[in-house]
This record gives C-alpha cells, structure tokens and sequence, in this order.
C-alpha cells in the first residue's frame, strides 16, 4: 500500500477502449483541497502517501498544501498513465516543523481512474478525547494533453493563483485561542523596542508656533513680505531677542488689476490667460497630466488649446478631484453665492482647544486640495509686544492692552485678506475674538473680501480645561522665560478671569458652536445660516473630531507575489516572507493592544491585505473597499519596464506629475484622497485604536494627512513594506513611531 500502483484496467470505472487510448495521449491533472473555518495555531495541512504524490509514508517528507484562501488549502498535481492508483491520507503538521503531526482519523484514501474511492468527504483529526477538527474535502481531476498541460502550467506560474477570499465576511471577528490570555500571544517571542527604527523628526510643538509667519511685521531682516511659513524658520521666531527690533508695518489691503487680456476667476483669485467676451466667461477644466486644458471660446464652437506656463503662478483649479473639484467648477461657471473666499474666525476662552481645532481643521483641508492657512493672532501679540505680559495685559478695563490687542488683530486680517487675494482659499483666524465689538471690527475689515464663519468652541469639563491651562503653561512661549510652573499657573487663570469677565457668546452672522464636543463623548454642535459645499464638509468634519489619545497602526500587507516580480496591482497571495511577516504582525498587534479589547483592524477587500491580517485574533476586522490599492487600469499586472517600453507616453506622464497623473480606465492620486475621505473622518471619530491594513498609494495618502504633508510630496512618501508606523493622536497633536518587524 506504500508503494505505486501500476495501470490496473480492471480496477479503473472507465474500461472502455476509448478510455485506454485517452490514456496513452494525456495525463490527469488533479487538485487536492481541504476547507475549515476554524484555524488551529500553525498546523497546516499536508498529504503523505503512494507514488507519484510523494512515495513515502514518513510524515516529515509529506507535501505541504498552499493556502487558496483563509479556509481553502489545495495541493495540486499530475498522474502519469502508469500510476493511476495511489493512496494517501492527510495530516496536520507546522509548515517547518514536524511537531505536532496529526494524522487524519480512517483508512488510506484511494484514487483511482480520476475517481476517489469511497464517500470520505471530510477528514477529521482527533486532539484529544474531546477535541475533534473537521475539514471538508475537495478532489478534482481534469485529463490534459501534455500541450495543454504546458500551456496551463505557464499561465498558473506567470498569473498564480485569483483570489479566492470572496467568502469572507466584510465584517469579522476571530475568536482568541484558548492558550491565549489578554491577547498575548506564544508563538513569537517579540520585544517591541527592539524594532523601532528612526521616523522623520517630529517633536511635541505649540500648535501656534507652526501656523503663518506675520508678514506684516520685520525683526531683524529674518521676515519680509515675501510669503514664507514657520516651519521654514524654526520655532525660534516666536521669542524676538529684543522688542524694539520689531517694525511694524501697516500695509494698504493689496488690489490686484487683471492686466490686459486676463480674465479673473472668482473661485480663487487668480487669473487666466483667456481673451475676455463682452457677455461670456471662458472656463476651462484641468484634465490631467498629458492633457492640454481645453477652452471653450464663447464667441464660437470651438475648442482652444491653453498649454500650462512654468511661470510658477497659482492654478485657477484646486490641487484636487471628485467632489472638491466639481465644487469649483461649479463656483467658476455659476459664480458663487458669496465671495469664494472663507474666513474661518475662532472665538472661544483660553484653553478650550481653538488653537488644536483650527490645527485639525486647518491639515484637513489642505489635504482635501484647498489652499488653507491658519493664522495665531497670539504669534502676531509675541512679536509686537513680546512674550512676558501679565494677566494684566488682558483686562477688559486696561485701554491700552486692548488698543495692542485689537491692532495685532487687524494686522493677522490684513494679512490673511491680502493672501486670499493673492489666491488662497481659506483663512483660519486664531483668537479669543470674545467681545462682539472685536467680533464686528474683524467683519467691518473683511467685508468684500471674504465671508467669515465663526467657529465658537465651549466647554465646561472642568478637567478638560484644567488639562489644557497645564499644557498650555508647559508649552506656551508666553511662559517660556517662567521657570516656577505654579506662578505662570496663577497667572494664566487670572487672565482667564480676565477674559471670562467680558465674554460675550456669538449670536452674530454666520457661526458653528461647538459645546462640550473635545472630549469624544456626546455634546452639541449649533450652526446659524450655513450653506454651501465647503462650509457643509467643515461642519461634518468638526461634529467627529475630538482629544481622546489614541493610537494608529499603518502597515502595508506583507510581501505579495506580485511584489517579487515587481508587477502594480493584482490579487495575488502573499509570497514567503509575507506569511512570516503576517505572524509577526500578529504577535506585534496582540502585544502592544493587549489592553485596548474595543480596538479594530481595518483591511482594503484584496486578499494580500485580508491574510496579512488573518491571524489577528479577538478584534473586529472590516474590509474597505476604500482602502483597496490605486487603480492601475490597463497597467494593472504590468511591470514599470513593461509600461516604459509598451506605453511610453504614458510612463513619461506620469513621470511628471505622479500627484495628478491618472492611469488609463485607472485612478490619479487624486482620485484616491477623495475616495479616502470617508476612512479619515471615520478615524478621526474612533476613540480607539485602529490598525490600517492597506496598500503603498493608499498609505501614503493616510500618513501625509497625519503628518500634514503637502499634496505633491504624497507620491514620493516613503512607505517601506513589513514596517508598522505608529501615528498618536492627541492633545499635543501628532507623534510618530516605525516599527521594522523585517528587512
């Protein structure tokens, strides 16, 4: 029973003479499969048995079956005509290890003829007394010519296997196994320390030092008038050596005359190089990398090439697609209902979260593709006046300090007004802004150049504002020169008193109040006369933001097939290195979650992502289509060099702009942003972990809104496989570990 079996007619269900001369031209190709739901450990499936599927009975030499799917394994292979008969049986053993090895319960199987004998359908495999696993079984046998054979063997080796992980759920929970506790598990011995590798540097910050560098005011020849931004200079700025260095200057609010021949867009300010109509606008439409832009001439019926200038001014469309760029279409050929420019204006006491909010807002929109800045009127106060005012500076009753005050106002509005007509789209304005008469000076300067929206934030968490007084003495330039911590306290709640003496609530205009809404947990959001597409994405995006510490988990899936042969796209498995890489990310995620039990693990819907995720056990798992990679369109499966040498227009377009550049029947990274929408705002409303399973283009879109990166460095991210990147959302904003699992 050990050995082959000879071609034995008599035994064969097919005897015809038909049948024997197929044999002597083809061979049986068959397909072995096993399906169970329920995993166990690291036991995979086996077969051992007769020539030509092994020829041994020794459970060290048996053949290991390849996963189809998370439930599917199948072994595949060929019987030559004189080995027609075989037995075998299955058994369960580690891939690389020979202990365990359970043997399946029964009798030898018999093939024969292309025909399993019997009614074994199931393979069932004792543990002990009381635990008893059952898979299904699967046989299949096809008879090829030797041409055909070759043909399909070739196919299979250059495509591999679909995927074939349709059968699982899009929302999922894998029990924790028994010797499991608190999540941890046994299987890999992993300290979490020992894999981190440097991440770009990034420090606990003072949100305001990172907003816009007053371009009104000069100290020292380190600022002028030329646009520049904070982070370009250092956090240094903020505490002037000397007060009487800093100049102010007054500007006139700029007026920007369309030369002859240019046509103003309303939607941002700029202008275009079309020939003015006497009734007519031309509009044009940005149709991507390795497209003119065509105009339409309202003086006749035909199309005008506009080429793109490398002069370097602003484009009259928004850096975007979908539904933010069919927004400014839409302003440009109906002309809005108000100036397109938006003020965002903060009103709120200290330390209710205006400076963290405008931050949050502030990366969400540029990340949209709206050309956004945030400007701190505190940030204007330090340079003007300097960093060491007392509570006294910020008395209702003290005309000078609110004389300073208001002025530094005007000049954070001049400067934000005079960038809107420059082309910017949204300003954030930063302040208390707690008093209607400040709140209607800052209307009196915008009025026609922008509309504004106030952005009032309350809270009466006593430890939330408690929370934050102490952040804010910790990190505020305005106690940096303080070294007793608890005299700096004292003084900030007195300026607190200060404020609270004068307070008055917004009832004015247009406003969004956010009460009680930092902490994650319920509160209230109010607006008054609010409409149009960009104010409705802000109000959504404010109603699921909140301060809960959290962590996020980004890592790619482990290596694919399509990985090692250097093709985009594709559903392919994962290779080798992306199984190892799999465990080790389970290991990883059960013990740095071990006690966060209502965390989640997101996957995109292609089976490299679901499998690398698989053998996560006890956290819901959901499947996005979101998340699924960038859309290659015909170049889906092809190699870079394949598409260099078949589509050289096409490689050559995308080499110039990667951010805009849309494959054929395919996706731009553009297009991914828009469709990623939904996956930020639902992270951003999550109070627990998440770890993000997904792909290369995808992640990079995730982690530039994290790290607030500009769009076009989006494509140019790295984002290396089998790393885990760490984003910690909180009160201090944004920190960042990497955790290199393997090479």
């Amino acid at each position: 029973m050990g050995t082959g079996s000879s071609k034995n007619p008599d035994s064969s269900s097919h005897g015809t003479g038909e049948d024997k001369e197929d044999h002597g031209g083809g061979q049986l190709y068959v397909s072995l499969k096993m399906e169970n739901y329920k995993l166990k450990g690291d036991l995979v499936p086996h077969v051992y048995g007769s020539v030509p599927l092994v020829g041994s009975w020794d459970a060290s030499k048996a053949l290991p079956m390849e996963r189809e799917s998370t439930s599917m394994w199948e072994l595949s292979f060929v019987v030559p005509p004189n080995h027609e008969t075989l037995d075998f049986k299955f058994l369960l053993k580690p891939k690389y290890n020979n202990v365990p090895c359970i043997v399946e319960e029964g009798t030898n199987r018999q093939f024969m003829g292309g025909t399993l004998q019997g009614d074994a359908r199931l393979a069932v495999f004792k543990f002990n007394l009381d635990e008893v696993l059952e898979y299904r079984v699967f046989i299949k046998a096809n008879k090829v010519s030797p041409f055909d054979l070759a043909a399909s063997w070739r196919a299979y080796q250059e495509n591999l296997a679909p995927s074939t992980v349709r059968g699982i759920p899009d929302v999922s929970i894998n029990s924790l196994p028994e010797d499991v506790e608190n999540g941890s598990s046994t299987t890999l011995d992993l300290d979490l320390e020992q894999y981190l590798v440097p991440a770009p540097p990034t420090s606990v910050v003072y949100a305001a030092n990172l907003t816009e560098t007053p371009r009104s005011l000069k100290h020292g020849g380190v600022f002028s008038n030329a646009e520049s931004s904070s982070k370009d200079v250092g956090v240094s700025i903020d505490r002037p050596a000397t007060i009487k260095e800093v100049e102010v200057v007054i500007p006139d609010p700029p007026k920007l005359l369309p030369p002859p021949g240019m046509v103003e867009s309303k939607s941002v300010g700029t202008f275009s190089s079309l020939q003015r109509q006497d009734s007519h606008r031309g509009i044009f439409v940005d149709r991507g990398v390795g497209s003119p832009r065509l105009v339409k001439s309202a003086s006749a019926n035909t199309l005008t090439t506009v080429t793109k200038s490398d002069s370097g001014a602003k484009n009259s469309m928004p850096a975007a697609a979908g539904a933010v760029a069919a927004a400014a279409v839409a302003d440009q050929m109906l002309g809005p209902k108000e100036d397109m420019h938006l003020a965002i204006v903060l009103v709120g006491l200290p330390a209710r979260g205006k400076t963290f909010t405008a931050a949050k807002l502030t990366r969400y929109l540029r990340w949209l593709g709206h050309d956004t800045k945030h400007f701190n009127v505190g940030k204007y106060r330090r340079l003007k006046h300097g960093t060491n005012q007392s509570a006294d500076f910020f008395r209702g009753d003290n005309p000078e300090g609110m004389e300073a005050r208001n002025e530094v106002a005007a000049l954070a509005m001049d400067d934000m007004t005079a960038w809107m007509q420059e082309g910017g789209q949204v300003g954030i304005f930063d302040a208390t802004n707690s008093t209607s008469e400040r709140r209607n000076m800052l209307m009196k300067l915008a009025e026609g150049k922008c509309k504004i929206i106030f952005l009032e934030t309350i809270c009466n968490d006593r430890q939330i504002i408690e929370r934050n007084i102490r952040l804010k003495i910790q990190q505020s330039p305005d106690y940096a020169e303080e070294p007793d911590f608890e005299a700096g306290y004292q003084d900030f709640k007195r300026r607190l008193d200060n404020y609270e003496k004068i307070y008055e609530p917004v009832n004015e205009g247009s406003y969004i109040k956010m009460i009680d809404m930092v902490s994650g947990h319920g509160g209230q959001i109010q607006v008054n006369n609010i409409s149009g597409y960009l104010p409705g994405r802000i109000v959504f995006f404010l109603v699921n933001t909140h301060l809960t510490p959290r962590p996020i988990l980004l890592t790619r899936h482990g290596e694919s097939r399509d990985n090692v042969r250097a093709r985009i796209g594709g559903d392919t498995a994962l290779s080798g290195n992306g199984e190892l890489y799999s465990k080790k990310l389970t290991n990883f995620v059960e013990k740095r979650l071990k006690n966060e039990r209502a965390a989640s693990i997101w996957t995109s819907t292609l089976q490299r992502t679901i499998l690398t995720a698989n053998q996560i056990a006890g956290f819901p798992k959901v499947q996005w289509r979101a998340l699924d990679e960038i859309n290659a369109g015909v170049c889906d499966g092809m190699t870079y060099e394949e598409i260099k040498k078949n589509m050289p227009e096409e490689y050559e377009s995308r080499k110039k702009d990667k951010l805009r550049y849309r494959y054929p029947r395919g996706e731009s990274y553009l297009d991914v942003i828009q469709r990623l929408e939904p996956v930020i705002i639902e992270l951003e409303r999550q109070r627990a972990p998440v770890v993000v399973v997904s792909h290369q283009a995808v992640l990079r879109a995730l982690y530039a809104y994290f790290a607030d990166r500009p769009l076009k460095e989006i494509p140019h991210i790295e984002m290396p496989l089998h790393t885990i990147i760490e984003i910690q959302m909180g009160v201090t904003g944004v920190q960042e570990k990497r955790y290199k699992l393997m090479d």
